[in-house]
């Protein structure tokens, strides 16, 4: 699971020079990875039996959610007649950060369907929350301490990310192998965040013993799934020995590789290819996108894509621009579903796609100042002496 949420309160650009151009943008992001061994799942949901006498590896789950604010600043500019290169530095302001840190763990499943859970993991987090413990060494309470916000002063320091700070970079480049084909490379948000304020460290490194996972008690209807999750939850604080501290950690944005290629089929019409692989932690994300483009000057854009990522090949996209005066409206989608079944009976005769659960949409508006093309004067000059 990788939920995201990009909010640009700020996003200016100017031309430098004869070729160059400056960029500023300020935003607000929340990155999350959430990483669920299968394994787990087949425990939960099929019982003990197929795992009886035998050891899961638990070790690739993991989890880390952030919000942010980033700072850019960019410039770009022609190298040569052919290749262009762009550079940004950014300032990362981290205002809250949960994730986890796996160094190992596993589950034993006894013969006796019993467990034997061995953990050697940390909780890192960031933010206006108190971990209580008990006199075992385990997590008696977690809450949210809403004190910080009760006055406009701690609202703003909360949000200024001042203490938790970290650094990024984005670089790319163009180049032209031809009047008709391009190539494009860059690699993007490669950074980290330094995290000092409000720190609680949870640290569990033991072996203890539970009875199973079985929810076969929810599906019989004999408990609530609330008053399963309870029970597990209380079962699972009871066994795990905590040890809590406040030490400063760190946390790595996911980066992204890009390699691209347009070629100008026409004037006014062209096609691209491009890979892009996202890289978070030890997991590669590939995805791989087809695109006919069609841009009839400034007044007009429009795409049509085709991308085949993480083993689903059924991502139909397009998008649509178009300038009035200074303001440029876009209109971006994917997801478009390519297989769609008609529902009939007495009343109703309508299409519904046959398999859609993920919709994307972006629109928006850009305001454009100058960037109209000179005309090249091709009339001979006329010299009067």
């Amino acid at each position: 699971m990788e939920p995201e949420v990009n909010i640009q309160l700020l996003g200016v650009g100017f031309s430098v020079g004869k070729d160059g151009y400056v960029f500023l943008d300020i935003n607000e992001r929340i990155d999350g990875n959430i990483v669920l061994p299968g394994d787990l799942f087949k425990l939960a949901l099929k019982g003990n039996e197929g795992f009886a006498g035998s050891k899961i590896d638990l070790s690739s789950l993991r989890g880390d959610l952030k919000y942010y604010r980033e700072v850019g600043l960019g410039f770009s500019r022609n190298f040569t007649d052919k290749l262009r290169i762009g550079i940004k530095g950014k300032l990362l302001f981290g205002i809250a950060d949960a994730s986890i840190d796996n160094k190992s763990l596993a589950i034993t499943v006894n013969n006796d369907y019993s467990h034997i859970f061995d953990a050697n993991l940390a909780v890192n987090l960031s933010g206006p929350v108190n971990v209580y413990m008990d006199s075992k060494h385990n997590i008696d309470s977690v809450v949210f301490d809403d004190n910080r916000f009760k006055t406009s002063s701690g609202i703003t320091n909360f949000f200024s990310g001042k203490k938790n700070m970290g650094l990024g970079l984005d670089i790319g480049a163009t180049y032209e192998i031809t009047e008709r084909l391009e190539v494009s490379a860059s690699i993007t948000d490669l950074g980290y965040i330094k995290w000092n304020k409000d720190v609680t460290n949870l640290q569990a490194n033991n072996q203890f013993k539970f009875s199973g996972l079985n929810m076969l008690d929810f599906f019989n209807g004999t408990k609530t799934i609330d008053e399963l999750g309870k029970d597990y939850v209380d079962s699972l604080k009871n066994a795990f020995e905590v040890s809590k501290s406040a030490k400063a950690f760190t946390t790595y944005l996911p980066f992204g590789i890009s390699v691209g290629g347009s070629y100008n089929v026409t004037k006014h019409f062209s096609v691209g290819l491009l890979s892009y692989s996202r890289i978070i932690e030890k997991q590669i994300r590939e995805a791989l996108t087809l695109s006919a483009n069609i841009n009839l000057g400034n007044a007009l854009s429009a795409s049509l894509s085709y991308t085949a990522e993480n083993y689903q090949y059924n991502n139909l996209g397009a998008g649509l621009a178009f300038r009035a005066g200074i303001a440029q409206f876009y209109l971006v989608t994917d997801r478009i579903p390519i297989m769609w079944n008609r529902i009939k009976d007495d009343k109703t005769n309508i299409l519904m796609p046959a398999n859609w659960n993920t919709f994307n949409l972006r629109l928006g508006m850009n305001l454009v100042f100058g960037n109209k093309p000179k005309e090249k004067n091709d009339k001979p000059m006329i010299q009067v002496e």
